[in-house]
């Protein structure tokens, strides 16, 4: 499955919009729960499986290599983490994730 970017035609949208894109990204399965593992640090590719619920190896693989394209997450001696771009995406989905929580208590 290649990665969604923007200038591209992604699931949904055939215009190339960047934000098309990363909802595309985001929308995959595991693609958000691998980049909210990793916002508290590094981790090694079991300890990301583990805390991603023992995904399979070849998914995780998958997942990891399109946030890497995406220019989300790299490699570091001390395993996988997340880029600049990857921690002001989460730091940019902060709010979204309060919003979350008073809706949640609103249901």
């Amino acid at each position: 499955m290649n990665t969604p970017l923007p200038n591209q035609p992604v699931r949904g949208s055939h215009s190339g919009v960047a934000i098309m894109a990363v909802f595309d990204l985001l929308g995959r399965k595991w693609n958000m729960r691998i980049l909210w593992e990793l916002r508290t640090g590094p981790q090694t590719f079991r300890t990301l499986q583990e805390n991603c619920d023992n995904m399979s190896p070849s998914v995780l693989n998958n997942r990891i290599k399109q946030l890497a394209d995406a220019r989300l997450l790299a490699t570091s001696p001390t395993g996988y983490q997340l880029t600049e771009l990857g921690n002001t995406l989460m730091t940019t989905l902060d709010p979204l994730r309060a919003w979350a929580s008073v809706w949640e208590k609103q249901l």
